[in-house]
């Protein structure tokens, strides 16, 4: 693995660790900051473990797209 894989890896682990932090604190708005964190990691993980960086423009439109739809449905399902 390089250097960027492992800081990635490391920086997902870190934004899991957060999403449980602040799910355990009793914020108002802390669905919000999960489902922005949940997106970072999305990203994280589709363009650096799954390749999608090195993939047709397509695609990585495609992903963008439907993380973008995805997100706003259940943001505003809230």
């Amino acid at each position: 693995m390089n250097n960027r894989t492992i800081i990635v890896w490391v920086l997902l682990v870190f934004l899991t660790v957060a999403a449980g932090v602040i799910s355990s604190l009793s914020l108002s708005n802390a669905a919000i900051a999960i489902i922005i964190l949940s997106v970072l990691k999305f990203i994280g993980v589709s363009f650096y473990f799954m390749e999608l960086k090195k993939a047709h423009a397509f695609w990585k439109a495609s992903v963008l797209i439907y993380l973008l739809l995805f997100s706003t449905i259940v943001l505003v399902a809230l």
